[in-house]
Formats: C-alpha cells, structure tokens, sequence
C-alpha cells in the first residue's frame, strides 16, 4: 500500500456534506476544530508516492479509481492527512486540494475503517 490511515472520528456533517455536494473531506486527527466538524479524521500517516490519474482509493469497503490530482492535493495531503475526494470523475480537479474518484458504490465509512491508496 502507497498509503494506508484508519479512520478515528467522523465529523457530525461529514457525511452530510457527501450528500449535498458528493465530496468528502479527510484530515490527520490534528484538523482545526471547526473543519473536523465536517471531515472524517484519521491517524497519521506516511505516503510513499504521489497519487496519479489510474491509482486506486479504498475507503472503508469499497474502492474507487482517480481521475484527476488538484495542483495542491498532495501537499496538503503530506503535511495535514487532508484532501477532498469528489466522486464525479471528472478529468479536471475544481480545486486545488480536491482528488475527483470514480466508482460504482457510495462511499460508506465507519470508525476503524481504512483510508487506502494503491
């Protein structure tokens, strides 16, 4: 595994958040109190390589193929565990920080679950 964090909290409006826009929003357990509100937090982590375009996200049970990498994905990734995954598939992040997945479930995830990439 590049990269493999579990799942310690989920925000009270992280999955809310899913719903209304189809993103979700990770950080290390260390995220600001008003952002971890909204994010699913996970342990640290250390990521052996950058995420490209054709790698494989596992969250919780089901896995997901990357389509696009924001400019500032992976830095904010390497030094706050924090990205928004966005499931529309699109070939173009909308923002910076955002990492666009493709696949056939809705993202389930519970506490002690694991964040995979591959």
């Amino acid at each position: 595994m590049n990269y493999n964090v579990k799942v310690n909290k989920i925000g009270m409006s992280a999955l809310e958040l899913y719903e209304e826009c189809g993103c979700l929003i990770i950080f290390d357990d260390i995220a600001p109190e008003e952002l971890a509100e909204i994010a699913i937090l996970h342990e640290e982590g250390e990521i052996k390589r950058d995420i490209k375009v054709g790698d494989e996200i596992i969250l919780g049970k089901h896995e997901y193929k990357v389509t696009a990498v924001g400019t500032e994905a992976m830095l904010t990734l390497k030094e706050l565990g924090h990205c928004t995954f966005k499931f529309t598939g699109k070939e173009e992040a909308e923002v910076p920080g955002q990492i666009e997945l493709t696949g056939e479930h809705h993202p389930i995830i519970e506490i002690g679950d694991f964040i995979s990439f591959k």
